[in-house]
């Protein structure tokens, strides 16, 4: 299993309320539809004031299902409308390290 974190920074014409608005409300059921995606989870930004706004969380069973996924008819549009909302848009690519935190 791979995790694809992407890093987003609004248009600097779309306040934060209104790129939230559409990240959760319109671009996550999209992105929830990819082919092969097997979790996807956004986190938004506490204020609009950082160099990200949201980290969106995209989980694969493999990298090649990650590129199939975007390659395909639904995965170009979902990017594209990333894109169209986004100044700046890094992904990174990783294996989860998951640690136990002790109790008590």
């Amino acid at each position: 299993m791979i995790k694809a974190i992407i890093l987003l920074k609004r248009r600097d014409d779309l306040d934060f309320e209104a790129f939230r608005d559409w990240l959760l409300g319109a671009h996550a059921p999209k992105a929830t539809g990819l082919p092969g995606i097997k979790g996807y989870q956004v986190n938004m930004a506490r204020d609009g004031d950082g160099p990200y706004d949201a980290a969106s969380e995209l989980w694969f069973d493999s990298e090649d299902d990650l590129a199939a996924a975007y390659a395909s008819e639904h995965g170009k549009a979902v990017a594209a409308d990333s894109m169209a909302h986004v100044s700046r848009r890094d992904r990174l690519i990783v294996t989860e390290n998951p640690f136990q935190i002790p109790t008590g």
